[in-house]
């Protein structure tokens, strides 16, 4: 009888232990089916979950909206817990039968399943009605702080008054296009690290920037955020922040450089310790809006070779209103090489078929805010370690992202607040203009082939600076089997200011005054001067274009009225009044729409060169001379 009663106990552990295992092989089973049943709240389902609708919060969402940050961790555990199984079931289930497509030197174009997480809507960040700068709206002081408050902005030239009055964690307008708010994604997603650097950072900006990141983002693909202190010399932001991070719902490192580094290593520094599939880097006075980082890791889930940009709108450094920029800008660059936003052409509308919610392709990124696959960084050679400190590494990774057979894309349904300044509150060793020509010195060389010329000559400082040793960022150009410059500006950017092929670049020079043209620094609709010959280049400097063009730089020499005068108008393109004929045997620059020619300024203004009937006489016959001339049919590609 005793024996019997082992038997049957016995039985009852083998039935019961044979149950769990079945039912355990039915959950991974339905898991890893192709059921097409969209996944929804705490996305606990299968395993190939649709899409998660953007204008839904679901369950997560409902339970969580108007919830403290710090009280969300209860209702994440039950997301982690999920998704620490499905990590578990991912490794264990053999993937022999996935086919991950690579590029031409092997790069995985796509994530494996294993690499991806389930993720949930964040909650909507209610608003604290009556509190400053709630809402997005601009903080107004009263007048008797009028004082302070200048006394302070010189600390970070932002006012550091009304960011402290505004909490951490205000709820901002949804800034989205109606389209892009009833946009799904994958239910599906990979992980991503943040990667901030500071330098003597404000608290209030450098904590309101972490808790936007915290609460706006979907917490499973938020693997940590990773704060690079860059030798700061403020107390508070010493152990005092990392006590204060050392809780926080999301893994937050400080990482620190004891010596001045710059953005540009301290960047390789966080970028070498994260853990997430992708590197979202922010700068350190942001606000994230609500849905800004799901359409950016959705788009490098479809390749990793893009990197994204979201939408960068504008913080007020007087006020801290929150004002929305326009998505139909895109980054471009002059002939200094300074990054500037330009208008969409037709023809990426086109491409687009007229949806502003669709990735816009653009020439070049701001920097400052952007996410790319922590592995295709790699890939592509991270920052050129021999910049410092700050300037010009946008628009080196810009050109060798794209030359080099990546993409790079605006996210419309994206959106960043950024704190903009008029100037920088830090100092720079060696100069800010030193440091910055340099780094733009190392992207002409490299990058740029014969265009470095237009950069030189706008920059006649950098041709005396020390660029350093560019060998390796050449070699890796030659490794990566990088395109032309030019085919960057045939495919890429035709809409460049830079020309594709012209006679001439350099002074223009009046036979008879000996005096040049120059454009005394004058912006767009302003009349075109001349002064003494100085022969530094700079506002002295013109292309003659094969598209009949006098250009400097974004502007044209333009001449519409009866009265003679010329004006620098922004390049069009399309001839017309900025169509000139120049024939280097008589010297005479002839106006195509008028037939007039260009003549030594009159005794009534000395300053400007004026359109006056064609006579042959010495005030109207220019010399250009030009040392850096060369033909389409010339290879540009000189490494």
């Amino acid at each position: 009888m005793f024996r019997g009663r082992i038997r049957m106990h016995t039985c009852r552990i083998i039935l019961f232990t044979s149950l769990v295992w079945f039912l355990l092989d039915v959950a991974v089973l339905f898991y890893y089916s192709d059921s097409p049943t969209p996944s929804r709240g705490n996305n606990v389902g299968d395993g190939n979950p649709g899409p998660v609708p953007h204008n839904s919060l679901g369950i997560l969402g409902v339970q969580a909206a108007g919830a403290h940050p710090a009280k969300r961790d209860i209702l994440d555990d039950s997301n982690n817990a999920v998704n620490n199984f499905d990590s578990a079931a991912s490794h264990s289930n053999q993937k022999d039968q996935e086919v991950i497509e690579v590029d031409e030197r092997g790069f995985s174009l796509k994530y494996a399943k294993n690499q991806l997480k389930k993720w949930s809507l964040a909650p909507v960040v209610p608003e604290q009605a009556g509190q400053p700068g709630e809402m997005g709206k601009p903080v107004h002081l009263p007048a008797d702080q009028e004082s302070l408050m200048r006394e302070k902005f010189r600390l970070n030239q932002f006012n550091l008054l009304a960011s402290d009055s505004i909490s951490l964690n205000r709820s901002l307008p949804d800034v989205r296009l109606e389209g892009c708010r009833d946009k799904s994604y994958p239910g599906l997603l990979p992980t991503t690290s943040i990667v901030i650097v500071f330098h003597n950072e404000a608290w209030s900006t450098l904590l309101r920037t972490v808790w936007s990141i915290i609460t706006r983002s979907p917490r499973e693909l938020l693997a940590e955020i990773i704060l690079v202190d860059d030798a700061s010399e403020r107390d508070y932001l010493g152990k005092e922040l990392e006590d204060h991070v050392a809780n926080f719902p999301v893994p937050v490192h400080v990482l620190r450089t004891h010596k001045r580094s710059g953005l540009i290593r301290a960047r390789l520094i966080g970028a070498k310790q994260v853990k997430g599939q992708v590197i979202t880097f922010l700068d350190a006075h942001c606000e994230c809006t609500e849905g800004w980082l799901e359409p950016l890791l959705a788009r490098v889930a479809e390749n990793r070779k893009i990197v994204v940009c979201p939408i960068i709108d504008v913080i007020s450094d007087e006020s801290f209103e929150y004002v929305t920029a326009s998505d139909m800008t895109w980054g471009g660059f002059n002939w200094k090489l300074n990054f500037r936003w330009y208008r969409v052409p037709q023809r990426e509308m086109d491409r687009r078929n007229g949806d502003r919610t669709q990735p816009l392709r653009t020439p070049t990124m701001a920097g400052g805010l952007f996410s790319i696959d922590k592995d295709y960084f790699e890939e592509i050679g991270t920052y050129d370690e021999g910049m410092d400190i700050w300037g010009g590494e946008n628009l080196e990774m810009s050109f060798r992202v794209w030359q080099c057979g990546g993409e790079l894309e605006i996210i419309p349904c994206s959106h960043v607040g950024h704190v903009f300044r008029d100037k920088s509150p830090y100092s720079f060793p060696g100069g800010v203009a030193k440091i910055v020509n340099k780094n733009a010195a190392r992207v002409a060389e490299v990058w740029m082939d014969r265009w470095k010329d237009f950069f030189y000559e706008m920059n006649p400082g950098a041709r005396s600076v020390e660029v350093g040793d560019v060998s390796s960022r050449r070699s890796l150009r030659k490794k990566l089997q990088c395109k032309s410059f030019r085919w960057y500006l045939e495919n890429v950017y035709p809409e460049s200011q830079m020309p594709l092929d012209y006679f001439f670049l350099g002074e223009i020079r009046n036979a008879e005054t000996q005096t040049c043209l120059d454009t005394m620094g004058r912006k767009g609709g302003e009349n075109v001067g001349i002064s003494y010959c100085h022969g530094l280049g700079g506002n002295q400097v013109f292309a003659y274009t094969k598209r009949q063009q006098i250009m400097s730089d974004d502007n044209c020499l333009d001449a519409t009225g009866t009265d003679g005068i010329v004006k620098l108008i922004r390049c069009h393109g399309m001839g017309g009044n900025q169509a000139w004929l120049y024939e280097a045997q008589d010297g005479l620059i002839r106006h195509v729409n008028s037939g007039r020619c260009l003549s030594k300024p009159e005794s009534r203004d000395v300053t400007l060169p004026v359109l006056r009937r064609c006579d042959g006489s010495s005030g109207q016959q220019w010399i250009m001379k030009s040392r850096f001339k060369w033909q389409a049919t010339i290879d540009d590609n000189s490494l």
